[in-house]
């Protein structure tokens, strides 16, 4: 009788264990106050290959963006803004097999905060308000949306990552001289990082928080 009413004990401890593990997972409240450390102007450069991949993978060796940065509230809270952005330059180019690839982004971006991990300061969010008009060879067509990113303190980096579903490519206006490799039906995926620098050359630093 001793035994079993130990093994009780043991199994209810462990489910109420569980259930606390559980409980307290889900009452995380979100951020709601970021701060942008310091604000104002940026730069960005990319670390490593930007690539766009619509059906074929466009990739870009060279990419950087400028704008603002600021410290908001609310979630999602837009914490800066991409003024320009830039994929490719004349002397390296973005290709693909389809020939050589010009993206001519339609601005401004935002970058959006959803949720921060104080012990890791990482940031997890979006880039918003994506429009970018794409031509690779003769093929024509627009991308819209957003992309899934990250952004860590320590390192200064932006990783963005985006999945399927994040971006689409436009009916309005719909794609030219694209066949069948990139249609409206087509979900691109952009992937890459970039290193962020303040104006006086220092890595912002973004947190969130819940006063």
């Amino acid at each position: 009788m001793k035994k079993t009413l130990r093994r009780t004990a043991v199994v209810a401890g462990a489910a109420a264990a569980a259930f606390g593990l559980t409980a307290g997972t889900a009452s995380a409240v979100p951020s709601t106050v970021w701060t942008v450390t310091p604000s104002g102007s940026y730069t960005a450069t990319n670390s490593g290959n930007i690539v766009l991949t619509a059906t074929i993978p466009m990739t870009c060796t060279v990419s950087g963006a400028s704008g603002s940065m600021g410290s908001a509230t609310g979630n999602p809270a837009t914490v800066a803004t991409i003024s320009a952005i830039n994929f490719g330059t004349s002397a390296s180019p973005c290709t693909s097999v389809l020939g050589t690839v010009t993206t001519v982004a339609v601005t401004p971006w935002t970058v959006v905060a959803q949720d921060y991990t104080a012990s890791t300061g990482v940031t997890k969010g979006y880039v918003g308000n994506v429009t970018a008009n794409v031509t690779a060879g003769a093929c024509k067509f627009t991308v819209t949306g957003k992309a899934s990113a990250t952004y860590t303190n320590s390192t200064g980096i932006l990783a963005v990552n985006s999945v399927a579903g994040d971006l689409a490519v436009s009916s309005s206006p719909a794609p030219i001289n694209c066949g069948t490799v990139v249609t409206t039906a087509t979900r691109p995926i952009f992937k890459g990082n970039y290193a962020i620098k303040a104006s006086n050359g220092t890595i912002p630093k973004i947190v969130g928080s819940n006063p």
